[in-house]
C-alpha cells in the first residue's frame, strides 16, 4: 500500500533531511526557514509580532517600482537534503489569502562540493511561471532526467508561501560509498520502501531517514490488526549488497512494538519472487535497538521485513558491502544523470 504519483516520493528538501533554505532575496514578514518545515503549515489569528501577522511560512514585503520603473520578483534559494531527480513540486500557499503570489516558477541546479549561494550557476527551469492561487496546495510534475543539489523558487511579484516540497528519487553520489561498509537501506544512500501491508499513523519510508526517531510518529506504525497474518514492508536496497548487520530499533514504540519480527531477502536480477531468509523470527523489546548479525548472505537487492502480528519500527539499518555490480550500478547511474 504505497501511495501513487511523485508525492509518494520522499520529499528531498524537507529539514528533517537535511533541506536548508540558505538564501533569499527578502523576509520581511516571515522567515524564509519555514518553507521546508516538516509539519503541514498552521495559523493562529490574531498574532501580531513586530512583523504583522505570524504565518508558518514565508513571506515578502510588498514590492514598489524601483526608479526605473521596474519591479522585480522575490526568490529564496533551497538546498536538499537529498539530492537527487527531481519528479515533482509542491508549492503551498496554506493561510495565505490576500497576500499570496499570483505567480511563480521553479529552478534547479547541481553543484560540486559546498558552494556558498552566491557561487551557485547552471540554473535550469523545472517549473515555468505559472498562476497560484491563495490558501491552496499546487502540484506540478517535473520531466527533467538529471541530478539536482539545489532548486530556487521564484514568486513573482511578492507575496507569501508556507511549504515548498521537491518529490524525487534519491541520486547518492557514490564515490564516498566506494570500499566501504554502508547501511543498505538508507534512503540518503538511495533506498526505498516499494511496497507495505498498513502505513495507518505513519509512512514505512520513515524507517530509512538519518538519525534516531524522536518519537513514535517519526517511525512506520501500522493499524492494529484484528484478523491473521502479519504487517510488512518491502525495502529495494540502495544497490546490490550482501547485509552483515541488522538493526531494528523500536525506540519510542513503548506498548506499540511488534512482538517478534523476521527479515527476508531477494535478488530481483536473478530470481524475482523468491524470497530467502536473512533474519528467522526473533523477538523484539519495546523502546530498544537490537542489533543482529547476518551470517552468509547471498547477494540482495530487496530486503522485506516482516513484523508480528502489528506494531511499529522505528529505523531499519542494513549494514553491509555493495557488490562489485552494485557499485557499478550506482556509477553508471550517477554519470547518466549528471555527476562528476
Amino acid at each position: 500500500m504505497i501511495e501513487n504519483g511523485f508525492t509518494a516520493l520522499p520529499d528531498l528538501a524537507v529539514r528533517s533531511l537535511g533541506g536548508s533554505v540558505v538564501a533569499a532575496s527578502d523576509e520581511a514578514f516571515a522567515v524564509k526557514e519555514n518553507l521546508v518545515n516538516p509539519w503541514a503549515p498552521t495559523f493562529s489569528p490574531g498574532t501580531f509580532g513586530p512583523r504583522g501577522q505570524e504565518y508558518d511560512g514565508w513571506e515578502t514585503r510588498r514590492r514598489r517600482p524601483d526608479a526605473r520603473g521596474e519591479l522585480g520578483h522575490d526568490w529564496a534559494v533551497v538546498r536538499l537534503g537529498l539530492p537527487g531527480v527531481i519528479r515533482g513540486v509542491v508549492i503551498d500557499t496554506a493561510w495565505f489569502r490576500g497576500n499570496f503570489p499570483p505567480l511563480a516558477s521553479v529552478e534547479a541546479c547541481a553543484a560540486e562540493g559546498y558552494p556558498a549561494p552566491d557561487e551557485l550557476a547552471g540554473w535550469v527551469e523545472i517549473v515555468p511561471r505559472s498562476p497560484l492561487e491563495g490558501d491552496r496546495a499546487h502540484f506540478f510534475p517535473v520531466e527533467v532526467e538529471r541530478r539536482f543539489t539545489h532548486v530556487r523558487l521564484n514568486v513573482f511579484p511578492d507575496g507569501g508561501v508556507a511549504r515548498l516540497r521537491v518529490h524525487g528519487e534519491v541520486v547518492p553520489d557514490p564515490r564516498p560509498l566506494a570500499g566501504l561498509t554502508v547501511d543498505l537501506a538508507a534512503l540518503e544512500n538511495g533506498a526505498r520502501v516499494t511496497g507495505c501491508s498498513d502505513e495507518f499513523y505513519s509512512s514505512p519510508g520513515n524507517m530509512l531517514f538519518p538519525g534516531l526517531a524522536r518519537t513514535q510518529a517519526e517511525g512506520w506504525e501500522t493499524a492494529r490488526r484484528r484478523g491473521a497474518g502479519n504487517d510488512w514492508a518491502v525495502v529495494r536496497l540502495a544497490a546490490a549488497g550482501v547485509v552483515r548487520l541488522a538493526e531494528l530499533d523500536t525506540g519510542n514504540l513503548r506498548f506499540n512494538a511488534p512482538g517478534w519480527a523476521s527479515l527476508s531477502g531477494m535478488d530481483e536480477r536473478a530470481d524475482p519472487g523468491r524470497w530467502f531468509p536473512l533474519l528467522e523470527r526473533t523477538r523484539l523489546q519495546p523502546d530498544l535497538r537490537h542489533r543482529f548479525r547476518i551470517e552468509d548472505a547471498p547477494e540482495t537487492t530487496h530486503v522485506r521485513l516482516d513484523v508480528h502480528p502489528d506494531g511499529g519500527m522505528a529505523r531499519l539499518r542494513l549494514l553491509g558491502d555493495l557488490s562489485p555490480s552494485g557499485a557499478r550500478a550506482l556509477r553508471e547511474r550517477w554519470a547518466r544523470l549528471g555527476g562528476g
